[in-house]
């Protein structure tokens, strides 16, 4: 791929993970850049990053996932790349399945296309409940705007320039994926998914416990309901 392709990397506490993880995408995908955001670690992660020379971006304070992520968004839409991928830091998202969400933005089918881990279903599929929510949640914006995604808290995502303007601007803090893909098409934009096969997460702890999944679920929920009245297509997508 000739495009300039930028990889984003969130890590917050992931020692354990983020150097296997980058060196895992750097053999897979040699010469397409990257960018490692650091939300403000307390363990070892931002030493690693620096005794490898990997680049990264050093937050000076914890933004949490959405915060980070949007960071990331604003340094690819500074530095002009015309696809930014989002790819978590805790080996979970396979960079051999790079292409298979790059292409579709860059053929110009959709403007932001989402890795799947439910079309083939295969590989991790994680738990019962967790996939019972990610249903619901998947209905739920299916109801708020008529779009229909199988993965919706799936983080391996790719954008195009203009997606990845928008979501310099505009972008959820906490648990911002569900509310992404409502955003977006909302806002104009279109959004697909591409078949993907994802691991378990190599080390280390989710921040999404099982004490907190009904919290997240219902703090989603509500985010969801009051983004579909408040985002219109004049906000910054195509209309």
């Amino acid at each position: 791929m000739d495009e300039k392709i930028l990889v984003l990397i969130p890590c917050y506490n992931e020692e354990e993970n983020i150097v296997d993880t980058v060196e895992h995408f750097k053999a897979t995908c040699p010469g397409v850049d990257f960018l490692v955001i650091n939300d403000c670690s307390t363990d070892n992660s931002a030493a690693l990053l620096q005794q490898h020379g990997y680049p990264f971006l050093n937050l000076p304070v914890n933004l949490g996932i959405g915060g980070g992520v949007q960071c990331g968004y604003l340094y690819a839409a500074h530095r002009g790349y015309d696809v930014a991928v989002q790819m978590d830091g805790d080996g979970q998202h396979d960079p051999a399945y790079l292409e298979a969400i790059v292409r579709p933005v860059l053929n110009g089918d959709c403007d932001m296309c989402i890795g799947s881990r439910f079309i083939k279903k295969e590989g991790f599929q994680t738990s019962f409940m967790r996939r019972v929510g990610i249903r619901f949640l998947s209905g739920l914006i299916r109801l708020l705007c008529g779009k229909r995604v199988l993965d919706v808290t799936s983080g391996f995502r790719a954008t195009n320039a203009r997606m990845t303007a928008y979501f310099a601007r505009h972008y959820a803090t906490d648990y911002p994926e569900p509310e992404a893909i409502l955003a977006a098409c909302l806002a104009g934009f279109t959004v697909g998914e591409a078949p993907v096969v994802m691991r378990e997460r190599q080390g280390g702890v989710s921040s999404i416990s099982s004490f907190k999944s009904a919290y997240y679920m219902i703090k989603v929920s509500l985010a969801l309901i009051i983004d579909r009245f408040s985002i219109t297509k004049a906000r910054g997508g195509k209309g």
